[in-house]
């Protein structure tokens, strides 16, 4: 569907991909679910269901709608690799069209295969794209460690561009993931480099596999911080591709 091709760093040779080219569901060999309450006081409940996450025309679509399922009033989906495909090192980048509107919180980030023995942060986090919909227009990249949550401002861990069309057009949002540091790319345009300190150990959670997450969540603590706007569903988030050079 979408044209723009991702001038990748010359070093990375694509391993793997998902293009979403066919119909139904998302392929259970590689996407499972979180479903229920998960995190952040968000007010949706995550559903395997595929009124909210279904492949259709080439992409993946994760769609919110506003229905009362038990005590919530939303619904939408939540989906990851973990334990089906895990990355370690090399360049991911997802290409998606993202929805807005106030009370939107849509996601592209990892998450450490150890999160469930380990914990997080202690699993660490890589958010690939975050973005807010009382926010439009800007988009962040973030790092999340245990150094991170003591002490969130003693190094530089995130960072924001502006994107007055996502919500129009497909954008390609990445990471090159490297030994001492990660890249964080949109559309080619480097907006964050997090590096390695030895001296901060507590500040990398970076050196063992990690899983991908693809999720519309609903209010909570960031994305419900100015209330949420009925009339914006249904809500529908696109993902044109995932793609992996290493």
């Amino acid at each position: 569907m979408f044209t723009l091709q991702a001038q990748y760093s010359p070093q990375f040779k694509l391993a793997w991909a998902e293009e979403f080219n066919y119909e139904g569901l998302p392929d259970t060999a590689v996407w499972g679910y979180e479903t229920g309450y998960i995190r952040n006081h968000e007010l949706q409940c995550y559903t395997n269901n595929a009124e909210n996450a279904r492949v259709e025309n080439g992409c993946l679509l994760i769609e919110a709608i506003k229905e009362k399922v038990d005590t919530f009033l939303y619904t939408s989906a939540s989906i990851n690799t973990l334990g089906k495909k895990e990355f370690f090192h090399g360049r991911i980048e997802v290409c998606a069209k993202i929805p807005t509107g106030k009370g939107a919180w849509p996601a592209i980030w990892m998450m450490g295969t150890d999160r469930p023995t380990v914990g997080w942060p202690e699993c660490g986090e890589i958010d690939i794209m975050e973005n807010v919909g009382y926010d439009p227009k800007r988009f962040h990249a973030t790092v999340h460690t245990p150094g991170s949550r003591k002490d969130p401002d003693a190094v530089i861990r995130s960072n924001s561009i502006l994107l007055p069309d996502a919500y129009t057009n497909f954008h390609v949002f990445a990471v090159e993931w490297h030994e001492d540091r990660l890249d964080f790319f949109v559309d080619e345009k480097l907006t964050l480099s997090y590096r390695k300190d030895e001296t901060l150990p507590q500040y990398w959670r970076f050196d063992k596999p990690h899983y991908l997450l693809l999720n519309l969540a609903i209010g909570g603590a960031w994305g419900g911080a100015h209330g949420i706007d009925d009339s914006i569903f249904p809500l529908k988030y696109y993902v044109d591709w995932v793609r992996y050079y290493n």
